[in-house]
């Protein structure tokens, strides 16, 4: 068991919901990251996503979009990424899961990176632009590491493609709650809550419901049926915007909400 089980058997035991934090690695800069990390634990953040900046982010709306082109730009790079994760290590045991697209890991050397990934610190994967049927290899190598490599459901998942999921589930399953990219807005979490209790029919690996959570309004709705909730581009705007202090309120307006 790693970081991320442990954290979900905890909080199991609390009664409580998840919270998952996305942060951009390198925004305002390296330094800024182990800061925005730090706080956002401090703020009620139970696991962060580690955001690593790619050129064509196709999972990601204009924010994230926007927040991996200013760390690119300020020279952000996969083994930078790694030096900021083992930076939190001296500090932190908050769990940390990367989020990246497969390029960037590949050009790395995949097996390379999940070894230097496990070294560093990081405690899974999320790679957006990797179907199930391709990931298999993949999975293997983090699994030989002890590395989650989470998957996905969304409104549209098929019966089949839930079943197979839920076989090989680690971690925690990203429930995407619309068929689009990243970003806040208005959304009706029914869809992706009739899917998760298809889903917790065959498999006990937690459910973190992610993609347009930006309020504890719409945390506690996203809620209501999984183990916990991904807050993304309504962080990252604020720490865009030189913000940490409003983007940690907010995390810990939305901590208050989930406890409720």
């Amino acid at each position: 068991m790693n970081r991320i089980d442990n954290k979900f058997n905890e909080l199991k035991a609390a009664g409580k919901k998840g919270l998952v934090i996305y942060i951009t690695a390198g925004l305002p800069d390296a330094a800024g990251t182990l800061k925005a990390v730090l706080e956002a634990e401090k703020a009620g953040a139970d696991i962060i996503e580690i955001g690593i900046p790619f050129s064509d982010p196709m999972a990601d709306g204009p924010v994230i979009q926007a927040a991996s082109y200013q760390a690119i730009k300020k020279g952000m790079t996969l083994p930078k990424v790694l030096d900021i994760v083992r930076e939190i290590r001296k500090v932190s045991e908050i769990p940390l899961v990367g989020m990246g697209y497969i390029n960037n890991m590949l050009n790395y050397g995949f097996e390379k990176f999940v070894a230097d990934a496990k070294e560093a610190g990081m405690d899974g994967l999320i790679i957006p632009d990797v179907p199930h049927e391709e990931s298999g290899d993949m999975k293997k190598a983090c699994s030989q590491q002890g590395l989650s490599l989470v998957e996905f459901v969304t409104p549209g998942t098929t019966d089949n493609r839930i079943s197979e999921t839920c076989t090989s589930a680690d971690g925690f399953i990203y429930c995407v709650s619309i068929n689009g990219v990243t970003g806040v807005r208005k959304i009706d979490y029914s869809p992706i809550n009739k899917v998760i209790e298809r889903v917790k029919q065959q498999t006990s690996t937690p459910c973190a419901v992610g993609f347009g959570v930006g309020s504890p309004e719409a945390a506690v709705d996203a809620a209501k049926n999984s183990d916990a909730v991904i807050v993304g581009s309504a962080v990252v705007k604020l720490i865009m915007d030189g913000k940490l202090g409003e983007a940690c309120e907010l995390i810990s307006s939305i901590r208050i909400a989930l406890d409720k």
